[in-house]
């Protein structure tokens, strides 16, 4: 049973059990209501299955009995990675729904768009599925926590391998045209300071562009030697196999966010990927050296009874389920105190929280003045098979 296997590597916060907040909508004595959108469709919808892997855990916990006598109800709309129809599939979960709040939201152009609105409307918007640095502004962004390790950190630990890899190396750098891209950019100019004009070149595209092939093919010409691939899986996957095809063999990086071996690596191809590098929070449960560790083991059983069919080769379903765990966490903190303002208040109170399905070292810790669920990451290279981790683990404390 998962509560035994993170009970067994967690320190459990203990509150103190309360009476339920009258006034919190969608809290019943049977019912906490809660609300999601994910990109069911559209340019990023591989990434949607985060969505149906959180689905599952939730009617994993349900099944259990829920949380203190009261079931989860999670409401997901898709927003088809469209800002536009983000803002008001969010407006329908708050104001026609009246969830108690929202939980992992993915995708930053749509939180970008909606997450001044939920603030604003004083409702928790928790562990968002977005590293956009902005995000974590919690004196800005009151009611949001994190569920990505920021875009910050994750591209100053890529700029300093590359920078130890190869000193004087050209570093070419396709970025989504978003806060997600753009972060990765600003890492890599605030690491490298005075050097980043001279040794970078970079290119932005556009999620409604169909392919990114010439944004390649003019990277390639500029000379460059380090090549990394900030956007999600359908573009990145787009990037290995058009360098494979005009023979470009840089130091080639990939983003966490682009990492799962079924969105990316094997829709470009399995051996074109060789020798690509990333970073990760989580175990790849295909990987041999994982066959025998528990809480892959476990994760293997909950897939199979609630996701049957589906590809457990598919990072975003474990990541979905490692959210539906930290959802899990918080409200077991809550007791019975589900008020907003002890909802936000438990989300910036986790201790010690270490999945089972996370790198060995990785656990959540957060506060009041840290939002973040995760500030620690490990890199990792593709062996044509599975990934390889390499190196110690790296943090946003020491980068």
């Amino acid at each position: 049973m998962v509560t035994r296997l993170i009970a067994a590597t967690v320190l459990i916060a203990t509150t103190a059990s309360y009476t339920v907040h009258a006034g919190t909508p969608g809290i019943t004595e049977t019912e906490i209501r809660v609300g999601a959108t994910f990109p069911f469709s559209g340019p990023a919808s591989s990434l949607s299955n985060v969505g149906k892997g959180l689905i599952a855990y939730v009617k994993s916990i349900n099944d259990r009995g829920g949380i203190n006598g009261r079931k989860i109800n999670l409401i997901t709309y898709d927003d088809a990675y469209s800002p536009p129809k983000t803002m008001e599939q969010t407006r329908k979960l708050i104001e026609s729904d009246e969830v108690a709040f929202l939980f992992g939201p993915l995708g930053t152009p749509g939180i970008s768009a909606t997450i001044k609105y939920v603030n604003a409307k004083t409702v928790p918007d928790l562990f968002v599925v977005s590293g956009a640095t902005r995000f974590t502004n919690f004196i800005e962004y009151p009611m949001t926590t994190t569920g990505l390790p920021s875009y910050d950190t994750e591209g100053r630990i890529y700029a300093k391998y590359i920078t130890q890899k190869l000193p004087s190396a050209k570093i070419a750098i396709l970025y989504q045209d978003d806060d997600l891209g753009k972060d990765f950019v600003n890492a890599f100019r605030e690491y490298l300071r005075d050097d980043f004009e001279k040794k970078v070149v970079i290119s932005s595209y556009e999620v409604t562009e169909p392919t990114i092939d010439s944004h390649v093919v003019n990277l390639k010409a500029a000379g460059a030697e380090a090549f990394l691939v900030a956007g999600t899986p359908k573009f990145a996957a787009q990037a290995i196999k058009k360098a494979n095809e005009i023979g470009w063999k840089p130091l080639f990086l990939i983003n966490f966010v682009s990492s799962s071996v079924s969105s990316t690596i094997l829709p470009a191809g399995a051996d074109k990927a060789i020798g690509i590098v990333s970073a990760t929070i989580t175990k790849d449960p295909n990987d041999r050296k994982w066959a025998d560790d528990p809480g892959i083991k476990w994760y293997r059983t909950h897939f199979e009874r609630y996701l049957p069919g589906a590809d457990i080769g598919d990072n975003n379903y474990l990541f979905g389920t490692q959210q539906g765990q930290v959802l899990e966490q918080v409200l077991r903190q809550c007791g019975d105190d589900l008020s907003r303002e002890n909802i936000v208040k438990q989300a910036r109170s986790i201790r010690g929280l270490a999945l089972p399905t996370a790198v060995p070292g990785v656990v959540i810790n957060t506060g009041p003045d840290r939002n973040m669920a995760y500030t620690q990451l490990q890199l990792q290279r593709w062996n044509g098979n599975s990934w390889e981790q390499f190196g110690d683990l790296l943090s946003a404390d020491s980068k």
